[in-house]
């Protein structure tokens, strides 16, 4: 199977560690990207994201010929959506937006001949599998003759070239032929245990994970917020607990981000808002927690402004939505710095991980350290860590919202 051409659309955090995985394991891999920025670094042999030995993946696939980006799908024997499937705001619950997915199955349809594999990869509300069956029937596709499959990637930001290949995956066709057809697929890249079942099982297995550990996440939080009225340390508290033999409870934080946990309970809920009650409920613990948050930022600020006399200055240290990254879809830390700026507060932001931002003006962390009245650690960087415990944050006023002080 390895010497088939694989057409891999979206060429973001997953699409472009995958694209570069296939290359390297011996398949002509044409990547689509609708970001010419990022086709044309890709083309290269560079990266326009940050991901622990990407580079090198894609620097020897470019180097190599086995990979090459372009704006629009070319000709391939299989069909790889990895593309964005976020939500559209407003109401009470948000409801999932799979038009990028449906624009991209649209975008490969003409190109698509009997005896092709198309997989979804993008996490998706059940039954969008099939929906891409129906579209590309509508475009003219004898669905009889061509092979239609889900699955969902279950990788860590910064450590995804690791985990593509040894994490077990769950991969679900919309018919049997179709399912060992991607499983076999899979089999030749992944060292983890390839499980078979049918798309709308898989679908819901995706989106079953990331609840999971949204609710958990939600404990924490929660956990954090009636600590802080006790005047109880919740970190100490969760590793005492921890010490039970049956007991893991999770780390709380400014909130939960990320295109995944932060987004896909959600599919759940708008699918049946009845019954789905503790997922819902853990969602809007965490987007509470974050909301609290930038409470406990205001309350400092005011304090520090009537000892000083003065309007006071915030740095707020993070904007990814999770340690060491530079990935900042669904960023609770991200919103809270646009809440504070939006009302007026003086913040100054702190991103290690990105040179620069569209909206927002970055101050280097030293910078910030010594101008801020009020210090918010927001996300749990590695470079936020040794500068505590190398003694280089000891001032008053500084709010740790992640555990950085251990």
């Amino acid at each position: 199977m390895a010497n088939k051409t694989v057409c891999v659309v979206g060429l973001g955090y997953i699409g472009l560690p995958t694209a570069a995985l296939l290359a390297t394991n011996g398949y002509q891999v044409v990547g689509v990207d609708l970001n010419v920025h990022a086709v044309d670094t890709i083309n290269k042999g560079q990266i326009h994201i940050v991901e622990p030995d990407l580079d090198a993946y894609v620097r020897s696939s470019v180097a190599a010929g086995k990979l090459k980006a372009y704006t629009k799908p070319e000709q391939a024997d299989i069909y790889m959506i990895c593309v964005p499937t976020p939500f559209h705001e407003g109401g009470d619950i948000p409801q999932p937006n799979i038009d990028y997915v449906l624009a991209a199955t649209r975008s490969i349809a003409h190109l698509v001949t009997p005896g092709d594999l198309v997989i979804l990869e993008s996490t998706s509300p059940v039954g969008t599998t099939r929906r891409m069956g129906e579209v590309l029937q509508e475009a003219g596709v004898d669905l009889s003759t061509v092979h239609l499959a889900y699955c969902p990637e279950r990788v860590l930001p910064g450590k995804i070239m690791i985990e593509l290949v040894e994490n077990d995956r769950v991969v679900g066709g919309l018919t049997p032929d179709a399912t060992k057809l991607a499983s076999n697929f899979y089999r030749t890249f992944v060292r983890g245990e390839v499980l078979e079942t049918d798309a709308p099982t898989a679908e819901m297995c995706k989106l079953t994970e990331n609840s999971y550990r949204d609710v958990n996440i939600a404990f924490a939080n929660e956990l954090s917020l009636l600590c802080a009225k006790s005047g109880i340390n919740v970190w100490r508290l969760i590793e005492l607990a921890n010490r039970h033999p049956r007991v893991n409870i999770l780390q709380p934080g400014t909130g939960v981000g990320g295109h995944c946990i932060a987004v896909d309970p959600w599919f759940i809920v708008a699918s049946d808002p009845i019954n789905a009650r503790v997922i819902r409920i853990a969602r809007e613990v965490n987007n509470c927690k974050t909301e609290w948050v930038i409470d406990q930022i205001k309350i400092a600020v005011a304090d520090a402004s009537a000892k000083t006399g003065r309007k006071s200055r915030v740095a707020c240290l993070g904007l990814s939505f999770k340690p060491d990254i530079d990935d900042l879809r669904e960023s609770p830390a991200l919103h809270v710095v646009k809440t504070l700026q939006a009302q007026g507060y003086d913040v100054m932001a702190v991103e290690p991980n990105i040179e620069s931002h569209d909206l927002l003006a970055l101050t280097s962390l030293e910078q910030a350290i010594a101008d801020a009245d009020v210090v918010a650690v927001l996300v749990k960087h590695r470079r936020f860590v040794e500068l505590v415990k190398s003694g280089g944050l000891r001032k008053e006023g500084v709010l740790d919202f992640c555990g950085v002080s251990g």
